[in-house]
């Protein structure tokens, strides 16, 4: 199969996969590290088509499918930034930002048939179209496809992204078995939320410093702002599920929570009602509603006010205080970089990633 010509993107790579805007870059220095992070990923859109082509028709079509339904490539983009604090994007960056992209696609195919999700990125999950066999081998092939091209990027590279993958693996594994006896369930979440999402993250932004021969100093600070600014996304995810139906994705409030998710503002819910009545209460019928639905039988309406009731609880806005102090620790982490234009970047795309509203 030859690959096709690179889906339609933003003018503005920044602006609209981390969220900056054009101001943000206003020297000369400045537009020529944004134009060469937009040329860098130019590259890395028409490498994904080739990447994802095969000869089998149908692991063509299902390859190809979650690439083309959008997406923000925050993740190339990130060892696209960090590269330009070394020698920029030389052959074996562009190689690893593509491998990041088709790891994080292939954790998606997987993710969606674990959680028997409905949408992904406003189309049907490939589960819903191909069932959960061919999700699930789609899901392989994209791991298959991410290690080959890691591994002409030498040892450490192909450690890491070995690594990662673990991570990943592990993560799903904790969230579907739930914590241990014990075991405090809000640090258990953060746990999983770091393994699922801030590990890739964090690969992709290292990956960038590795292989661009960027000072070794800078390994560790990218590393820890990946994987915290990751857990940020997710909790902010957890505060947007509540949110009234909105966006292209058309998903109804508390989507997660009637799946079955226990995210942190449920979590934390579950803490207050050992002390508090009225949070006892709302975790009641919460509970009693999505057990009652999952069986077919339960009021449509009442979870409807249940998820609207816990969108204005206090409990939900403690997890955007949660989101936002991970959030400044990402930032934190940055200290040891040079300031400049990464630096810039990388701060205001943490500042972003906890103002967003979807």
């Amino acid at each position: 199969m030859n690959p096709s010509a690179p889906p339609a993107r933003s003018s503005n790579t920044l602006s609209s996969s981390l969220g900056l805007g054009e101001k943000l870059f206003a020297s000369g220095d400045e537009r020529r590290f944004a134009a060469a992070v937009e040329e860098g990923l130019e590259q890395v859109e028409v490498g994904l088509l080739t990447h994802l082509a095969f000869a089998d028709d149908i692991a063509d079509a299902t390859s190809r499918y979650l690439l083309e339904a959008g997406g923000k490539r925050v993740r190339p983009v990130l060892a696209l930034l960090t590269a330009q604090l070394g020698s920029g994007n030389n052959p074996g960056v562009v190689t690893a930002a593509q491998a990041v992209e088709l790891t994080h696609l292939a954790s998606l195919y997987h993710d969606d048939v674990m959680d028997e999700a409905q949408l992904r990125r406003g189309v049907p999950s490939a589960q819903n179209v191909w069932g959960n066999s061919v999700a699930i081998l789609t899901g392989d092939l994209l791991f298959a496809r991410a290690s080959k091209l890691v591994a002409a990027l030498g040892e450490d590279a192909l450690l890491l992204q070995a690594n990662t993958f673990e991570r990943l693996c592990l993560g799903q594994l904790h969230e579907t078995l739930g914590p241990k006896p014990g075991e405090n369930p809000v640090e258990h979440y953060l746990q999983v939320l770091a393994d699922k999402t801030g590990s890739l993250i964090a690969a992709a932004a290292e990956l960038g410093i590795m292989l661009s021969d960027a000072p070794e100093e800078y390994t560790v600070p990218v590393r820890e702002f990946g994987e915290k600014v990751g857990v940020a996304f997710q909790l902010v995810d957890d505060v947007i599920d509540l949110s009234a139906e909105t966006g292209k994705t058309g998903k109804k409030a508390g989507t997660d929570l009637r799946s079955g998710v226990a995210t942190l503002p449920l979590l934390y819910l579950r803490e207050l009602a050992v002390t508090d009545s009225d949070a006892a209460d709302l975790l009641t019928r919460i509970e009693r509603d999505v057990n009652a639905n999952f069986y077919g039988d339960g009021d449509e309406a009442a979870l409807d006010a249940a998820v609207t009731e816990l969108r204005e609880h206090s409990v939900t806005k403690k997890t955007v205080d949660e989101a936002r102090r991970w959030g400044r620790e990402a930032v934190d982490a940055l200290a040891p970089l040079p300031d400049g234009p990464v630096k810039k970047a990388l701060t205001r795309f943490a500042d972003s990633i906890v103002e967003r509203s979807n």
